[in-house]
């Protein structure tokens, strides 16, 4: 769902920055409040996992479509909204910047239409409402499902509207609409089986790990799992290896579901950007993006995907353990600077 800039406006894209960076500020305060130094290496090792689950796009049988794991929703049921959040941000801004997916002037819409809805959609509203109770396999799957299901009809919405507002297109909003909401509906579903499969290993595996509010807290670091803390990260982390580094090579060919419904209106899954601001933009990512479309420059290298799925899971590592370790970092030096004398 990664928008172009062929799609937005300067003054949409303005907006759409604007609301995903007082998000962000709002999710680092928050962030800096709980204060937990356990928090940064999840972040390291899920954003290194949903940066290479979205590298495999998956087929959407007799659409002639594909879909990939926004991640929202599963970074949130591990993290928590405000760290998911950010998490997510790293991602976005990894792959906008290092391989021009997404555009830069759309960014804003990207954060917004792929981390909001399903962090704080998804997992502060929807996860944490089920698992009020207590956590069970069962509420991990509803939530899961339910959750990614109702992010993505909102962010295929928002991509619809924000397109129709910004008006550097004809692609007209009913039909836009008509063909993102049911084929994102069907990608939210695979994703909601994904995210369920991942946190019920996480649940059996260290329940402490996930988030789950306050209310079932006690639950879960109470209930036993089958392997330490480590040894769940280390199995995360792995597979996350495993995928960007082998299985990102069976990603399906087929256009992902924003270009499969641009094509079915203007018969091409690409619509090219216009105005000084798009080319500024452009331009950037031009210079930014040494391996463009995961692949080697000018290259269709199989070994091209395999270096950009683990040089871009190592470079989210580092970014995300920054952002984690960040909030302390700033805690620490506030502390430092209240307890002087004068």
């Amino acid at each position: 769902m990664h928008m172009a800039d062929a799609l937005i406006s300067p003054a949409v894209a303005g907006t759409m920055y604007a609301c995903s960076a007082l998000t962000a500020a709002y999710s680092m305060k928050q962030a800096r409040r709980d204060d937990n130094p356990r928090l940064a290496p999840t972040m390291g090792v899920m954003g290194a996992f949903v940066f290479a689950a979205q590298m495999i796009n998956f087929t959407i049988p007799g659409t002639g479509s594909s879909g990939h794991l926004c991640g929202g929703m599963l970074l949130s049921g591990m993290l928590g909204p405000h760290a998911g959040f950010l998490t997510m941000i790293a991602i976005l801004l990894i792959q906008c910047l290092i391989f021009a997916d997404g555009g830069l002037l759309a960014l804003g819409c990207n954060v917004w239409n792929m981390a909001a809805y399903g962090c704080f959609v998804g997992g502060l509203l929807i996860w944490r409402g089920v698992m009020r109770n207590g956590v069970s396999r069962k509420k991990i799957l509803a939530a899961s499902v339910l959750g990614s299901v109702v992010s993505l009809q909102l962010g295929a919405f928002s991509v619809t509207l924000e397109t129709a507002l910004s008006g550097v297109t004809e692609l007209p909003f009913p039909v836009f609409l008509a063909a993102m909401l049911p084929i994102h509906l069907v990608i939210g579903l695979v994703e909601g089986l994904i995210t369920a499969a991942v946190l019920t290993f996480v649940y059996e595996a260290r329940p402490e790990l996930l988030w789950t509010g306050e209310t079932a807290r006690l639950e879960t670091e109470s209930k036993r799992g089958l392997l330490s803390r480590k040894g769940a990260l280390g199995a995360l982390l792995a597979a996350a290896i495993v995928t960007a580094g082998g299985l990102s090579l069976l990603a399906s060919a087929f256009p992902d579901g924003l270009e499969w419904s641009i094509q079915r209106l203007t018969g091409s899954t690409e619509l090219e950007a216009s105005g000084g601001a798009a080319a500024l933009a452009e331009r950037i990512q031009n210079a930014t993006a040494v391996l463009p479309d995961y692949a080697f420059p000018g290259s269709g290298s199989a070994l091209g995907t395999t270096v950009s799925g683990l040089a871009g899971g190592a470079i989210v590592i580092a970014l995300c353990l920054a952002v984690g370790y960040l909030p302390r970092l700033f805690r620490h030096k506030n502390r430092s600077v209240t307890g002087l004398k004068p």
